[in-house]
Formats: C-alpha cells, sequence, structure tokens
C-alpha cells in the first residue's frame, strides 16, 4: 500500500465530480487487479477458523495456535519493502505475478503439511501464503489509485477495496463449510478413543481437512496469475525510479510525529482486529456453547458487519472529519469490548460482533492520515505503515497467553480494547501533531 486509500486526493467542494471511474480500454485490467483484493481477503480470514481447527487437530493451547497469524503477519512483515523495491525497479505487474506465485506456492504446501502432520510445516505454509499476500497489497491499492484520473482515485479505490470483505466473508464460509467437521468431542470420549487407539487417526483426518480448500485456493492464484500475465499492463510515470528520483528519505520521516504515530495506531488497530476475531469463536462456544459451524456462521456475520461499516463510513466522511470519525469509533469500541468483558455470554457476543462495523474504517483511515504532507517521502512511508500490520503476529498469542494465565477467554479482550485506546487517542491527538521544524511540506505524492 505505497498511496493513500480514501483521504489522501486533494479535497474539493465537490468530491462526486464527474470524472471516470474506469478510463476507457482499462476494465480488463482494473477487473484483474479488483479480482486480487477478494483474494488475499479469502486466507486472511480463514486463519480464524484454523486457529480453531488446529487446536483440535494438534490439541494445542490458544497460545500456540495464536502463533498462526504469527506466522501469517511477519509474511507481511517481512516482505512489504522488498517487494515495494521489486515493483519500483520492474513494475506493477512483476509484484502482482510475484505475490500470486508465492500465494499458491504457500496453498499447496498445506498437503505435504497435512501429510506430515507438522504444525511448524503449517506455520511455514502460512509464512508463504502472506509473503505473496504482501506483494499483492503492496501493488494493488497504488495500481488502483493511478489507474485513471486522480481526482477520482479514492472512489476507484474504495471501489477495488469493497471486493475485499467479499473474499473475507468467502473465506470464513469455505473453513466453516468444508474444514469444520462438526465433531466435537469431550473428554470422556477423547478418552475412550484413546483407549481404543483411535484418537490418533481422528486427529489425522481433522487435519486432512484444511487441504481441498487451500488446494483449490492455490489452483486459482495461479490461475489469477496467468491472466495477469497474458493482459497487457500501462506502466506509470513513478514505477520504474532512479535512485536519484523520488526515493525519499528514512532520516526525513523522524521528522513527522503524526508519521511515527500512525504506525504505532496501525501496529494497534491490526493486532485489535486480528485477536477480535480470531478468539471470537472460542468465546461464542465458552460462553453460549454453541457448536463451532454455528460459531463460524456468527464470525461470517460479523464480516459483514465490516463490509456494512465500511460503506456506511465512506457516507459518513461527507459529513464528519475522517480522524474525529475513527475516534469516535474507538471510543465506542473500546465500549463494547468492556461489556464483552464484564458480561460474558450472548450479551457480550453481540458486543463483539458489532466492534467489526466500527472498526472497518481504521485501516485505510490510519493509513491516509499518517502519509499526509510526506511529499516525497510518501513511498517508504506507506511500506513502514505495511509492516506495521505485524502488530497482528504480536498481540494474537499475547491475547492467547493472557486467556492462558487468567483461564478466562474474555478476560483476554483486554488486549483489544487497550489497542484501542491507543488508535483513539492517535484521532483525537496524534494525527494532528505538526511537523518539526525543517520537515518538507511538499503534496503527498
Amino acid at each position: 500500500m505505497l498511496v493513500p486509500s480514501v483521504a489522501t486526493e486533494k479535497t474539493t467542494d465537490n468530491p462526486h465530480a464527474q470524472h471516470p471511474l474506469i478510463p476507457h480500454g482499462m476494465g480488463l485490467q482494473f477487473f484483474l487487479v479488483a479480482g486480487l483484493f477478494f483474494l488475499w481477503g479469502v486466507p486472511n480470514n480463514l486463519n480464524d477458523v484454523l486457529i480453531r481447527q488446529f487446536m483440535t487437530s494438534f490439541a494445542i493451547s490458544r497460545f500456540q495456535a495464536g502463533l498462526v497469524q504469527s506466522a501469517f503477519y511477519m509474511g507481511y512483515f517481512l516482505l512489504a519493502t522488498p517487494a515495494a523495491l521489486l515493483m519500483r525497479k520492474f513494475g506493477y505487474k512483476l509484484g502482482f505475478i510475484t505475490g500470486l506465485l508465492l500465494f499458491g506456492a504457500g496453498s499447496f504446501l498445506f498437503w505435504p503439511a497435512a501429510l506430515v502432520g507438522r504444525y511448524s510445516f503449517f506455520l511455514f505454509a502460512l509464512f508463504v501464503i502472506a509473503s505473496g499476500l504482501a506483494f499483492l497489497e503492496t501493488a494493488s491499492n497504488p495500481f488502483a489509485a493511478q489507474l485513471g484520473d486522480p481526482e477520482s482515485a479514492a472512489r476507484r479505490l474504495n471501489f477495488a477495496q469493497a471486493f475485499n470483505p467479499l473474499g473475507s466473508v468467502c473465506g470464513v464460509l469455505i473453513g466453516t463449510v468444508f474444514i469444520f467437521s462438526g465433531i466435537e468431542l469431550d473428554p470422556q470420549q477423547i478418552a475412550h478413543m484413546q483407549a481404543l487407539h483411535t484418537y490418533h487417526a481422528y486427529l489425522h483426518r481433522e487435519t486432512m481437512r484444511v487441504v481441498t480448500p487451500y488446494v483449490v485456493i492455490g489452483a486459482i492464484a495461479f490461475f489469477w496469475a496467468i491472466l495477469i500475465a497474458r493482459a497487457k499492463f500501462p506502466t506509470f510515470a513513478t514505477e520504474h525510479e532512479t535512485p536519484s528520483e523520488n526515493h525519499g528519505s528514512f532520516k526525513e520521516l523522524l521528522r513527522f510525529p503524526h508519521f511515527l504515530l500512525a504506525i504505532v495506531a496501525q501496529f494497534l488497530y491490526v493486532g485489535a482486529q486480528v485477536c477480535s476475531w480470531s478468539y471470537f469463536i472460542q468465546y461464542i462456544e465458552t460462553f453460549t456453547h454453541q457448536p463451532e459451524k454455528t460459531a463460524g456462521y456468527l464470525l461470517t456475520g460479523t464480516l459483514l458487519a465490516f463490509g456494512a461499516g465500511r460503506f456506511a463510513s465512506s457516507v459518513l466522511m461527507r459529513y464528519v472529519e475522517p480522524h474525529i470519525l475513527m475516534g469516535i469509533y474507538g471510543l465506542v469500541n473500546i465500549a463494547l469490548l468492556a461489556v464483552a468483558m464484564e458480561f460474558p455470554g450472548w450479551m457480550g457476543l453481540w458486543a463483539i460482533f458489532a466492534t467489526s462495523f466500527f472498526m472497518s474504517v481504521m485501516y485505510p483511515t490510519i493509513f491516509a492520515l499518517g502519509i499526509r504532507g510526506l511529499g516525497r517521502d510518501t513511498k517508504i512511508g506507506g511500506s513502514l505503515i505495511v509492516m506495521a500490520i505485524v502488530g497482528g503476529a504480536v498481540l494474537t498469542p499475547t491475547m492467547g497467553f493472557v486467556s492462558e494465565v487468567s483461564h478466562n477467554i474474555a478476560f483476554a479482550y483486554i488486549v483489544p480494547l487497550l489497542a484501542y485506546v491507543g488508535v483513539a487517542l492517535y484521532a483525537f491527538f496524534g494525527s494532528a501533531i505538526p511537523p518539526r521544524p525543517g520537515a518538507s511540506d511538499g503534496d503527498v505524492a
């Protein structure tokens, strides 16, 4: 994500000025790139199902299961900047193809990982998938924004981003229908199967259930790579830069407190989002005693709420400043998670459910606020904010550890609650801190 997503183009009195959304003759290219937003949404939210499934098939703790997100988001963290450097030299198209090939390869690795039955092998496969997604996310946002008139960039990018929640919903549905078996054993049944020496075979069958969905997803990724390879993509003026052109400076970025705090806020937000969804199924099973499939469908509903929140927020931003809206949403989520902690059960379930609506505005708004005014440093700054999503790798196992120590998954929601405190503080105060003397005040690139 090397360019802003929502609030980064110059504002006008008429934000809906009539500029073509998609340039003539670029419909196919836009469709292929918009499809990438859908594709990376699928594995992102399949992880929430995998955490529950791996706790069963490998008989591991919540903390160990949280390493699914650690492996995944470390791929983003480590590959975001290399992806930006590759595309700076060779263009967006190679970035798309490289990302899809890594995505497909990582998905296919689920097959040998299941045959071997090693949890660490699955974590490696997830790392490879996320490495590919780092390329896709780093390339797709700036490409969608630049594909056409700058005045319609925000609308065009918002339209492309609308495909992402659809992929997220499909990811959870795929996991719920094809990965969850619906067989949930109590301790007595486990002991009986162990006595009959059939428990290991049951665990192996549960592990193998992840293979088919991921192999199909990998095949689609490879097919999409072929489509993109065969299509003719435009070359933008900023794609291929010489060392002296617009590279920006890490040192210069230190002069922008609002940018540095945006990295922290993005770290906290992504961690809060991933925590909330990763342990939602376990919260449901623990406090409402619903079966895992029902919990999976409820998780799907939270993603629909997330998508609805994104559309609703785009309308509200016509009347409310983005940072104010995000701050209000942060305060609402703090209150909702406090309810989930204090009243575990159906009331707490719906409180966590509702946080998805209010979190939807946060990623693009933090990103846009963070790179505002960076001028020639925008691309470097954007890649650093992408790297901040490593918060999902850090806070998720932290929440699992808190739940184990406290023996209470409801109390563990203190982790995302505190993260939203940080996001709200950034929205109301951190985003408005002016640059230090000497910082360039160039327009956002």
